[in-house]
């Protein structure tokens, strides 16, 4: 008999990790960013729901790594070392960053959220050494993504426009 799979819920600004046969989702992705990384041959898989782009944007004392792009994924790559995913299997899908609201001065960096926590997101995968496999970011619609560790997918479930897989 088949194990039915529990579903893991990351809210905004945490993280979570699953082995097949379980799911691991987010929803509410507006302007932050679904980071899924994944080693498929162990079956295991981490997702952080990235809220800002950049940790020194803290004023908190209270520092939560998973909020923000730079220390979030260094914080789930730590994890899924220690969870047995090998370095040089990792592998990342990503999606978010969306645009939620049009600003009337549109060269503000400040405003532009979801584009800077994709570039954000990028730079540090780029900076680990993990290949971005897919990406779904951008426009102007929320999300909510559903990732499986045993086939790779990541469901993307985009208000206004349907379910779609990458």
């Amino acid at each position: 008999m088949l194990e039915a799979a529990t579903i893991v819920k990351v809210g905004i600004a945490e993280m979570g990790i699953v082995k097949a046969p379980d799911l691991i989702r987010t929803s509410g992705l507006g302007s932050c960013v679904g980071v899924v990384i994944y080693d498929s041959t162990v079956k295991i898989a981490g997702m952080v729901h990235v809220m800002l782009p950049n940790s020194n944007l803290s004023r908190l004392t209270s520092f939560n790594h998973d909020k923000y792009a730079d220390t979030g994924i260094v914080h789930l790559v730590d994890c899924l070392l220690s969870e047995g995913v090998r370095p040089n299997s990792m592998r990342a899908k990503i999606a978010g960053g969306s645009q939620m609201f049009q600003f009337s001065n549109p060269s503000s960096e400040m405003m532009r959220i979801g584009p800077r926590n994709v570039e954000a997101v990028k730079e540090r995968l780029q900076a680990m050494h993990i290949p971005l496999i897919s990406e779904d970011c951008g426009g102007n619609n929320g999300r909510t993504i559903e990732f499986n560790p045993d086939n790779g997918k990541l469901m993307i479930k985009t208000v206004n426009k349907g379910i779609r897989y990458i």
